[in-house]
């Protein structure tokens, strides 16, 4: 009896520890692609300062609300620097960045400065959102194209590029700090 009781104990404080539900990035792509594809479509207009990135290199984002996420670079990466109050650094394949960003001029010794061309369909985190991803009323977070969980927050936006690769959070703030609506 006595480790029965141990049991259920261990069991409830582990549920109650993994309150927040994660929802993996091909899950995410199924149930959000109808509700982007209606969505919507924005374009980053701010610049952005980037450097090459060092293979192996740890990148953890912090956004105003705190902690997001992090990703630790490859060979080619790119580490970018919004200019947003926040100053939020992330990590993109050569590829995601040459496909989101053009050259303009040097910055400094470490930083290049760039000026964003892709562009986004977004849909802000609400109840009915949250509903629709059976997550209602619970702290949640996603799986992100490279692996690691990402926070999200209602009020933040869920994101995708145009191809629908990939789905990702950014932070309400940030969010319209950098994008406004396609002209």
């Amino acid at each position: 009896m006595k480790k029965i009781i141990v049991m259920l104990f261990s069991l409830l404080s582990l549920l109650s520890i993994s309150a927040s539900v994660v929802i993996p990035q091909k899950l995410l792509l199924e149930d959000m692609k109808p509700v982007l594809q209606k969505a919507k479509t924005y374009e980053k207009f701010k610049v952005i300062y980037a450097r090459k990135a060092v293979p192996g290199e740890i990148i953890k984002t912090y956004t105003a609300d705190g902690y997001e996420t992090q990703n630790t670079a490859g060979e080619g990466d790119f580490v970018v620097k919004n200019t947003t109050d926040a100053k939020e650094m992330y990590i993109l394949t050569k590829e995601k960045f040459e496909k989101r960003y053009k050259y303009m001029k040097k910055l400094d010794s470490k930083w290049n400065i760039y000026q964003p061309v892709g562009k986004v369909k977004a849909v802000k985190v609400d109840s009915a959102l949250t509903k629709k991803l059976g997550v209602n009323g619970i702290d949640f977070s996603i799986e992100t194209s490279w692996g690691e969980e990402m926070t999200v927050k209602k009020g933040d936006l869920l994101v995708s590029p145009l191809d629908y690769s990939e789905v990702y959070r950014i932070a309400n703030k940030e969010f319209y700090e950098t994008y406004r609506p396609e002209k």
